[in-house]
């Protein structure tokens, strides 16, 4: 089955939490702080797998989730880190934060990695805080959160040539004559529902990958016939085979309605080359009309080549005009940059606010960590929580908003008495 999108979650590791320890031994009469940092958690990362062509796998999995790293331990044992999470897609994925609709990574390149979710930092352990005015620290941090994200993974086709036409022109004959593809051929419209790909070879040194695209009709760029799902994987291939029926009651309409569909959906599209070709010589009615086919497409001063794609007639030269196309193109391939994922508000950024039953409540993506990272059942661990609260202008926040002493504040999952 070919999928070519899908939706799934992500969740990285939580960082393993520090710990609150003093060192204990025999004949040591003051031992200090020793208690150990948690380990990193498990990253999130997609990695590019030339053995996979399709998105199916993802139908049966949506949810992946790293390790969480491992807590520290006294005598300033730090916990072990996670082990990332690997994520194996094809290539020509394009990932997108499904929320936004951010494009976050293209993912192209054999071998190609991309950290999608980090892992959470582990706390920090009471030996870490140790100073010389403080040097029985009981406080700790707990690990990081990690990170949750939901992506929608779309994917375009890689090919050097893109066979397009109209519905039963003979693009899956065509593909299955040059090539090892089986596709699905038979003799009515919309036989092909999903893209094929296939390897001619031209010669010891030449071999070209062919991507048959699904018919397209009048309205293709709009969703109608088979739809505009497919048009993308078009924009991925560097040169055309663009297949007409000759036994079609308008060829050249055809041709020109093809042209249009591919210019609606994107207009690079047009400006690709293409080796235009006539199929379906074997069929005497479309003999008979092949000098005035060739004619009225010569007027047009388009080139055509007249093939019999069922009868494995004249199609070698089809495939060498292609390969000069691609020739022709620079050599140095063009660079696609690569987005990288960079969120463009402000981390200590928050807001004030009042839930439905009257509770004050802190949003922000510094405060909802740091609040994660606390361990409440410690004073000195809550002190140092309320004066980031101060420093970074919540405490003035709530106090203009109206919050008094004895509200409730919510920040995250923690809930407590306000003390103005």
């Amino acid at each position: 089955m070919f999928v070519d999108e899908a939706v799934i979650q992500v969740v990285s590791g939580k960082g393993g939490n520090g710990v609150v320890h003093f060192r204990k031994e025999k004949y040591v009469p003051r031992g200090g702080p020793d208690g150990g940092d948690g380990g990193t958690g498990g990253d999130i990362v997609l990695v590019v797998n030339t053995h996979l062509n399709t998105l199916y796998s993802f139908r049966k999995q949506r949810i992946f989730r790293a390790e969480n790293g491992v807590n520290g331990g006294g005598k300033n044992q730090t916990g072990k880190s996670a082990e990332a999470l690997e994520i194996k897609i094809p290539p020509g994925t394009l990932v997108y934060d499904d929320k936004t609709g951010e494009l976050i990574v293209d993912m192209l390149s054999k071998g190609q990695e991309f950290v999608v979710a980090r892992g959470g930092h582990g706390g920090r352990g009471n030996a870490r805080f140790a100073s010389s005015r403080n040097q029985a620290p009981r406080m700790a941090e707990k690990g990081e959160p990690g990170v949750e994200r939901q992506l929608r993974l779309e994917l375009k086709l890689l090919a050097d040539i893109g066979i397009v036409g109209m519905p039963n022109a003979g693009k899956s004959t065509f593909l299955a004559a040059v090539t090892n593809a089986r596709p699905k051929i038979a003799g009515y419209p919309f036989t092909t529902l999903t893209p094929n790909l296939g390897v001619a070879e031209l010669d010891d040194d030449i071999q070209l990958v062919l991507a048959d695209i699904p018919g397209l009709i009048e309205g293709a760029h709009e969703g109608q016939g088979l739809g505009f799902q497919f048009l993308r994987h078009i924009q991925r291939t560097r040169v055309l085979i663009h297949m007409i029926d000759g036994g079609a009651k308008e060829p050249l309409l055809d041709y020109s309605q093809i042209l249009s569909e591919l210019a609606l959906f994107d207009p690079t599209l047009g400006t690709k080359p293409q080796v235009v070709v006539l199929n379906k010589i074997d069929q005497p009615e479309v003999a008979d009309r092949l000098p005035q086919l060739e004619q009225a497409f010569k007027a047009k001063g388009q080139k055509v080549f007249s093939v019999s794609a069922l009868a494995h007639k004249n199609l070698r030269p089809v495939l060498w005009e292609a390969h000069r196309f691609l020739q022709m193109q620079s050599v140095e391939e063009q660079v696609e940059e690569i987005p990288i994922y960079r969120p463009e508000a402000d981390p200590e950024f928050f807001t004030v606010g009042r839930d439905m039953d009257g509770v004050w409540r802190v949003e922000g993506e510094a405060v909802e960590r740091a609040a994660a990272m606390t361990y409440w059942e410690y004073e000195e661990a809550v002190r140092r929580f309320q004066r980031m609260l101060r420093e970074i202008g919540i405490e003035k926040a709530l106090a203009d908003a109206g919050a008094k002493t004895g509200d409730f504040v919510r920040i995250g999952e923690y809930e407590f008495e306000w003390m103005a």
